[in-house]
């Protein structure tokens, strides 16, 4: 009984100091509303208020302290400096994370922008458009475990001679070649891992992508045609540059989505074999291996490798409305 109240008392004033932290709050526009030109957003500040106080609590505070964390030695208890910062930039499983993280993010943007688009260009002014659209989308109603799991079945390796599980080694196999682990040999396994992110976000960019051509006005293409240009030259010249908002928005949501890439390694490769992203090490770190400091510096990484694409992402749908 006296060890319950012990472990609730910690809990009593984290729920008293948020409350008192609210009513702060609220007391603070409170006053504001009667003052100056503010009146007249008075109610607005009262109504966001609770909204702005969860984010403080909730996604600031934290940021901070992961900021702190930073710097400080795995237990979180003395200052260190930049020596984590150090460790992520000169230890060689973290330099592969860091690697293998820009390889996901200039090829997993690119691959599924590119299937999108020709996808979507393929099926866009066809009867049966929702269905094929519907097929590519599919992969998306499972979630990137659900993905890593099934595409783990299909690079399943056997030694030869025994009977393979695996889709991809039964072809390699019917064909007369040698069944090769796929997910151990690097770098190739980190491609194959790409693979699977493309499979899964490829519908989610032919989507997209479709209605953005299915919007472009036909009198633009029909005067392009009656130009002379040929179909190939329509597509390049007039409805790409068209879409590029569209195009722009895809590659840009990719990259943030990308960034944080953790499911599917950690599904398929537990982040073996050089199969590292940042995400994943920064899971191992704070986790497995319980260093809170070289987690939060990396998490710091990625917050600041993701910053910039979400202001440009941001900047950019601004400016196409």
């Amino acid at each position: 009984m006296g060890f319950d109240l012990v472990v609730q008392q910690p809990k009593l004033l984290y729920l008293l100091q948020g409350v008192l932290a609210f009513a702060v709050v609220v007391c603070l526009i409170l006053l504001v509303v009667h003052h100056g030109r503010l009146r007249r957003r008075g109610p607005a500040l009262l109504l966001l208020a609770p909204a702005v106080l969860l984010l403080t609590v909730g996604l600031l505070l934290p940021a901070l302290r992961t900021l702190l964390l930073s710097f400080m030695d795995g237990e979180g208890h003395t200052w260190v400096g930049l020596d984590n910062y150090t460790w992520m930039f000169t230890d060689p499983g973290a330099l592969v994370a860091l690697r293998n993280t820009l390889l996901w993010v200039v090829l997993v943007p690119l691959l599924v922008t590119a299937v999108g688009l020709l996808y979507a260009a393929a099926v866009v002014r066809s009867r049966f458009r929702a269905l094929a659209l519907s097929l590519l989308l599919l992969p998306m109603t499972m979630s990137f475990v659900g993905a890593g799991l099934v595409w783990k079945f299909v690079y399943a390796y056997r030694p030869a001679g025994a009977d393979q599980i695996g889709l991809l080694n039964q072809l390699v196999v019917a064909f007369g070649g040698t069944p090769r682990p796929w997910l151990v040999d690097s770098p190739w396994n980190v491609l194959f891992l790409i693979v699977v992110m493309v499979w899964a976000q490829a519908g989610f960019a032919a989507v997209l992508l479709a209605g953005a051509i299915a919007a472009v006005p036909g009198e633009i293409t029909e005067a392009a045609r009656l130009d002379g240009a040929s179909p190939r030259q329509i597509f390049w010249r007039v409805t790409v540059p068209l879409i590029r908002p569209t195009l722009l928005v895809v590659v840009l949501a990719e990259v943030i989505g990308t960034f944080k890439a953790f499911d599917v390694v950690r599904t398929m490769t537990a982040g073996q074999f050089d199969t590292g992203v940042l995400a994943h090490e920064m899971y191992d770190q704070a986790f497995r291996y319980g260093d809170s400091g070289r987690g939060a510096a990396l998490a710091v990484l990625l917050f600041v490798l993701v910053s910039p694409v979400v202001a440009y992402k941001v900047r950019a749908q601004r400016s196409a409305r």
